[in-house]
């Protein structure tokens, strides 16, 4: 744990905690001197594992069960930390579904999904963490992790593409409501990432191979896809003082450039 973190002193939660950027996250700010970390995920056993690793480095940490589909499990989430740990200085929304559908083959139970996971998660775990930050007077931050795909994205994302362009609008609304009482609230709009989620996503929906990885990496202009630490670093940061007073902003991360055309 370093001496002078960013996040020294905080208790942090993480939704989606247990793998891919939020298991990262979670890393990350334990090293960066968070006085706890907690993590949500429906799967108990890598929840447990990652706890256990935390806690070996000396950081008190906790895993929380918690479908954030369901919002009454979002509010018990919340609730356990602060039970726990007495309060919530910092969340970070990473709990993502990435399944595909287009426009037209996408059915009302799929574009259901995307949305209590990819939208309406994050609001009621918002909703509970500003409450406890509001109560007490104190300030706070939140980070969603969003997506380039907010922009406009793929054919294939169209229900994704609804609920995180939602999340963005979200991020700002909930930053103006909130900035007087210093809690800041951004977002950021994370590209192409290598995650176990994303594996999974690529051999399931696109027949993807191992060699996966290395040929998406031909095509990008750092020759790699980003990895989940990369993404935890930025989150962090944000998440952190270092950050300054920024808040209500929508920061694009990847390596092809918004709105630019060759």
């Amino acid at each position: 744990m370093s001496d002078a973190g960013l996040l020294d002193g905080r208790v942090v939660l993480v939704s989606g905690g247990t793998a891919g950027v939020g298991a990262a996250c979670a890393r990350t700010a334990a090293r960066e001197g968070a006085a706890a970390v907690a993590v949500t995920g429906r799967r108990r056993e890598p929840g447990e594992k990652l706890v256990a690793e935390l806690a070996e480095q000396g950081v008190r940490a906790l895993f929380v069960p918690c479908d954030v589909a369901d919002p009454d499990a979002c509010r018990d989430a919340v609730a356990a930390v602060v039970a726990g740990y007495g309060r919530v200085d910092c969340l970070v929304n990473a709990a993502g579904l990435t399944d595909r559908g287009t426009l037209l083959d996408t059915t009302p139970e799929l574009f259901d999904r995307h949305v209590a996971v990819n939208l309406r998660g994050p609001f009621f775990l918002m909703q509970a963490a500003v409450a406890d930050m509001v109560s007490r007077g104190e300030p706070g931050t939140v980070v969603n992790v969003v997506s380039e795909a907010a922009h406009g994205g793929a054919p294939v994302l169209a229900p994704y593409v609804a609920a995180k362009a939602g999340l963005a609008g979200l991020v700002r609304n909930a930053a103006h409501a909130h900035r007087f009482d210093r809690v800041r609230i951004n977002g950021l709009n994370i590209g192409w990432t290598d995650t176990e989620g994303e594996d999974a996503t690529q051999r399931r929906f696109h027949g993807a191979g191992d060699d996966w990885r290395e040929r998406a990496g031909e095509r990008l202009p750092m020759g790699r896809l980003a990895t989940a630490r990369d993404a935890a670093e930025a989150v962090v940061f944000l998440l952190s003082d270092r950050s300054g007073v920024v808040t209500g902003s929508v920061m694009d991360w990847d390596q092809n450039v918004v709105g630019a055309h060759d």
